[in-house]
């Protein structure tokens, strides 16, 4: 993924005290004093309204215990769930929050198949009472027939490597076998052939593109980037301290943070590379140059990295596992990226233009550690909806990971890539106040916005937490300037970073699944929010309103200024390609006519919302269409759309109906929600 460049290199607290560490000075810019930074103390996020809920500091022992006490009870769980004879459940995350709550995250195969788009989190009570269950596709896979393929694996093969190579990838065959998968992500449950082709892309970063082949019409249902990549430059923040073993030599290795450990690629791309060593523990002179230079601003932002998870969010290594990714630097001849790789647990830096600008910021190596942590809990799925949501969720903690570091040399903000001029003109890569000043990037969801690249799918997720953090208008944080607008053009009012990082950190690793998509992540925040703060709170109200700055539902009912708010959020079934469906509100309490702006949320979950007709009913039976068919491929319909009802008696029975116009595809109208200023 485009890593967020900007750039820290900043002091952790207590280095070094594992008798293997020893505390170092390193040069990474210029050495001065007033470079080192201090450590930002054990920061849960303040004032927490119910602090049990806030996640347990476990160690990898107990994670370990209660993983295996998960997998132990699978059939019993799956039983509960009311899953079929043929679907097994196996344990990929386990989390727990301090007052005994866990959450388990599991994959789920059907007929001994990996069903991709089938995983789900259970919630349960100390006392092993199920509290929810999140599920990424409510499909029925039971139907599926494992033994139907028509199409060869060579044909499957054959496409995926096709594809490759319209990517920029010059192999001429699969890195893996084409497997047997279940395909629950989007549309009816099929059975599905997954192939992975290995290559480069255009750019020089590796690929590993994964191809999804229906195995009875051989058409291409999805297709995924499994290297997140990205695009900054190195900066330097002064003498700093590492972590490094041994006692001469010495190597740039963690060991109080996993064993982590930083490689020299030395401009090849291939390989873990060889190990960084010295014999006088002094790591680079804050040249580029100097090839450990990079070397030490990587391992550093990796430690730095590490200790915000550990001591804000009490996660123990990205894994929850006590163990560490490994750094690589040097990668390429002058190569202008950084990117994270789930098969060697890795995160790789390019030296930039002229191998002269290292892409080793600290927020650049959060972002991409961040891409790991993703990848070991929700899995958001890198394309899509859910890839924007990925890629902001690594802009997110490298701008919360930049603030921690408390860097007087650079600042905490909410600029990504604001030191690496990669425009040639001193501005950013990315704003998270107003991502579209970046001339890509979207402000705002709209229908549309999950066929654009990830990195600019993002912006809507970017500025949430912008103003979830610091709210609209003009603010000053660290002597930056920002001017955040909004969608509706109501304000917002932040309730701190702290709060907002905690709530996105949270829906990620208990709410968010493989295919969550701008509608469920404002569920999952809303959820994560009443939870920490209580129904009705400052807290969950600034979460709702945040999303419906960025156009994604509506503002919340009963703050000055937002009017009355009816809504209906009970589930309603929507036939495939079947009768015309209803959802209900009933106005009271308005007086006279509706307005000339009346705000219609509209929250539908569907898998094909080209096949909808949706519309509103007035009371007297007055019928104003909101989306006719429109969106193609597009799933889910998460918007709020402004009717002129000024010729309506507000009071009384306001509807909304959907149709589904076509077969195959299903879904549920989740929410209806009317908003009269």
């Amino acid at each position: 993924m485009r890593s967020t460049p900007s750039r820290r290199a900043t002091a952790t607290g207590a280095l070094i005290a594992a008798a293997a560490m020893v505390a170092v000075t390193v040069q990474t810019g210029t050495a001065t004093a007033d470079g080192a930074s201090t450590v930002a103390p054990k920061a849960q996020a303040a004032a927490q309204a119910n602090p049990g809920k806030l996640p347990a500091d476990l160690s990898p022992a107990q994670r370990t215990a209660l993983i295996r006490a998960a997998q132990a009870d699978t059939a019993a769980t799956a039983k509960r769930l009311g899953l079929g004879a043929q679907e097994k459940l196996v344990v990929r995350d386990v989390v727990q929050d301090r007052d005994g709550t866990t959450h388990t995250r599991y994959e789920r195969t059907f007929a001994g198949l990996p069903v991709l788009g089938g995983d789900l989190i259970v919630a349960e009570t100390r006392a092993g009472a199920t509290t929810s269950v999140t599920k990424a596709t409510r499909a029925d896979i039971t139907r599926v027939d494992t033994t139907a393929a028509t199409i060869a694996p060579a044909a499957a093969e054959k496409q995926a490597v096709g594809l490759a190579k319209a990517e920029g990838s010059k192999e001429t065959k699969a890195e893996r076998a084409p497997r047997k998968v279940v395909w629950a992500a989007q549309g009816t449950p099929v059975l599905a052939y997954e192939t992975v082709v290995a290559g480069i892309q255009h750019d020089g970063t590796p690929s590993e593109l994964h191809v999804v082949t229906d195995a009875k019409t051989g058409a291409k249902l999805y297709e995924w980037e499994g290297v997140h990549n990205g695009t900054g430059n190195t900066q330097y923040a002064g003498t700093v301290t590492l972590g490094t073993s041994g006692t001469g030599p010495y190597t740039l290795t963690d060991a109080a943070r996993g064993n982590h450990k930083t490689y020299n690629l030395n401009r090849g791309t291939s390989g873990t590379g060889t190990l960084f060593s010295g014999s006088d523990d002094v790591w680079g002179d804050g040249t580029p140059q100097n090839l450990e230079t990079a070397g030490a601003d990587a391992h550093y932002g990796a430690a730095l990295t590490w200790d915000y998870y550990k001591n804000v969010h009490g996660r123990n290594g990205i894994r929850g596992d006590g163990v560490a990714p490994y750094s690589r630097v040097h990668y390429g001849n002058a190569y202008v990226n950084a990117f994270w790789s789930d098969s060697c647990f890795c995160m790789t830096y390019g030296d930039g233009a002229n191998n002269t600008k290292p892409l080793t910021s600290i927020d650049v190596a959060a972002h991409e550690m961040t891409h790991g942590l993703t990848s070991n809990t929700a899995g958001l799925v890198y394309s899509g909806e859910s890839g924007g949501l990925n890629e902001a969720t690594s802009d997110i903690f490298a701008a919360a990971v930049e603030f921690y570091a408390n860097n007087a040399k650079d600042p905490g903000d909410y600029l990504v890539g604001e030191k690496i001029d990669i425009r040639g003109n001193g501005t950013p890569l990315r704003y998270m106040d107003k991502p579209s000043k970046d001339g890509s990037s979207k402000d705002a969801w709209y229908s549309g916005i999950g066929s654009i690249d990830v990195h600019y799918s993002s912006g809507p997720a970017n500025h949430w937490y912008y103003l979830l953090s610091e709210g609209s208008g003009v603010k000053t944080v660290n002597g930056v300037t920002y001017d955040s607008p909004t969608s509706d053009g109501l304000p917002v009012t932040g309730i701190g970073r702290d709060k907002a990082s905690l709530i996105w950190f949270k829906a990620l690793t208990t709410k968010f699944s493989s295919n969550t998509n701008y509608a469920g992540a404002r569920t999952g925040t809303v959820a994560v929010a009443t939870e920490l703060y209580g129904a009705g709170s400052a807290e969950v109200k600034a979460v709702e309103h945040a999303w419906a700055a960025v156009n994604v539902g509506s503002r919340p009912g009963g703050d000055p200024g937002t009017g009355k708010v009816f809504t209906n959020d009970a589930d309603v079934s929507i036939p495939d390609n079947g009768a015309a469906v209803t959802s209900s509100v009933t106005v009271s309490g308005v007086t006279g006519n509706a307005p000339s702006n009346l705000a219609v949320g509209v929250d539908i979950v569907h898998t094909y919302k080209g096949d909808l007709v949706v519309d509103l009913i007035a009371p007297d039976g007055s019928v104003y269409n909101l989306h006719n068919r429109s969106g193609g491929s597009a799933d889910n319909i998460s918007q709020t759309y402004t009717v002129n009802a000024s010729t309506e008696v507000a009071n009384g029975t306001w509807k909304l109906r959907v149709q589904d116009k076509a077969s195959i595809d299903t879904g549920y109208i989740n929410s209806f929600k009317l908003t009269f200023p």
